[in-house]
């Protein structure tokens, strides 16, 4: 299970961008929460870190591994 810190969502919408971003990166088998309100991603699979960063600051959020 990989946890992130998301920073930067405000509302439903801004939640479902980043759960789209994020399973559309090779490697993620399951995006498991994406949490506005914690400023937090939850996710499975085997993903690059990297890619996952680029794919949330792509849908303009900052991202960290937690």
């Amino acid at each position: 299970m990989i946890e992130m810190k998301v920073e930067g969502m405000t509302c439903g919408h801004c939640e479902q961008a980043v759960r789209k971003a994020l399973a559309a990166v090779p490697g993620v088998t399951h995006v498991l929460e994406v949490d506005r309100i914690k400023q937090s991603a939850t996710l499975e699979g085997n993903p690059d870190l990297a890619d996952l960063i680029a794919a949330v600051k792509d849908e303009g959020f900052q991202a960290s591994a937690t």
